[in-house]
């Protein structure tokens, strides 16, 4: 991995990429930032101006194959966060999600098949399981781009999965640490749970399927649950907690892997991995391989609602002081 892009390299999962790739992984000698958002670049070229020499900054659409084809040269590793995953944006334009999301992954999938990239990793969501909304849909869709890409051509296309990352805009939580000084939170459902995934770990996954994915399978994380409610007790606990119901589509518990994919999960660290229903591999070769991945011994889905892992009140108010950079003062109004 000396070359490497990282598609929709501004958002706030691929700066995280970038960032780590340039404090951690000094064998990469270049990183292309492919991106449409010209203001975003600049703003991340003047703060990582230190590091200018490694960086390649290019206009472009995913959608666009045979830009992508151009600036692939002499990429060897692709990291795909470049997405529109925005749920009520998305519900709003379903027409452009769908481009974005699954024409973009199509296009990068045939730009690739043109180039010298060996590895390819795409972020996907715990909304494409069994999918309510058109962003989950999408999700679901590129899921199947890749694991398609990666049977029928030489690069091997590995995927992660995880839920909204708490330190990210789309998170509940800074949303409360907004509203704390109104008096007022505004939840939608207090007995819906979500993992708790912060955007270390989330890239701490991404590296994972670097280094370790054999293409073909989709990776996600082993990670505690909380509800909502008690996000909302731990950021402000003397605030109105003011329920406004659900969202269309928005699910009440998260799901990592659904029970159809269970037979496929095995177990590997911190990570459970769906292996490929069909393709180069299976299971067996895989835990015959890896000594330490063992297959689920009972099937399940994995959701957040039935998780054995749960963070108290407490538990949150620390993660949310430590991942925001606050001090414990949370309690207090």
């Amino acid at each position: 991995m000396k070359h490497v892009m990282v598609t929709g390299g501004v958002g706030s999962v691929g700066r995280a990429v970038v960032e780590r790739l340039l404090a951690t992984c000094p064998e990469v000698e270049r990183i292309v930032i492919y991106s449409r958002d010209e203001h975003k670049q600049g703003d991340l070229a003047q703060e990582l101006a230190a590091h200018a020499g490694k960086l390649d900054f290019i206009i472009g659409d995913v959608k666009d194959r045979d830009h992508l084809r151009r600036s692939l040269r002499g990429v060897d590793t692709v990291v795909h966060t470049a997405a529109m995953r925005l749920v009520p944006h998305a519900e709003a334009n379903p027409e452009e999600c769908l481009r974005t999301n699954v024409e973009g992954a199509m296009s990068l999938a045939a730009a690739v098949s043109d180039s010298k990239v060996r590895k390819v990793v795409g972020i996907s969501s715990d909304k494409a399981v069994a999918p309510t909304t058109i962003y989950g849909a999408s999700k679901f869709a590129m899921e199947r781009v890749f694991l398609n890409a990666d049977r029928i051509t030489d690069t091997r296309f590995s995927l992660v999965r995880y839920a909204n990352i708490l330190n990210s805009r789309s998170s509940v939580a800074p949303l409360f640490l907004k509203q704390r000084d109104t008096g007022v939170l505004t939840i939608t459902d207090p007995q819906m749970s979500r993992f708790s995934i912060t955007m270390r770990e989330g890239v701490d996954l991404i590296l994972f399927a670097l280094e370790y994915g054999w293409g073909g399978e989709l990776i996600c994380p082993i990670a505690p649950s909380y509800r909502v409610r008690d996000m909302a007790t731990a950021i402000a606990p003397d605030a109105e907690h003011r329920v406004i119901g659900a969202r269309p589509g928005e699910k009440l518990h998260e799901a990592m892997f659904s029970m159809t994919e269970a037979p496929f999960v095995v177990r590997r660290e911190g990570y459970y991995i769906v292996t490929p229903t069909r393709g180069r591999w299976k299971l067996t070769d895989y835990c015959a391989d890896i000594p330490e991945a063992r297959p689920l011994e009972t099937l399940f889905e994995y959701d957040s609602g039935s998780n054995d892992d749960w963070l108290s009140v407490e538990d949150i108010r620390a993660l949310v002081c430590r991942v925001f950079g606050l001090n414990r003062s949370l309690d207090s109004q």
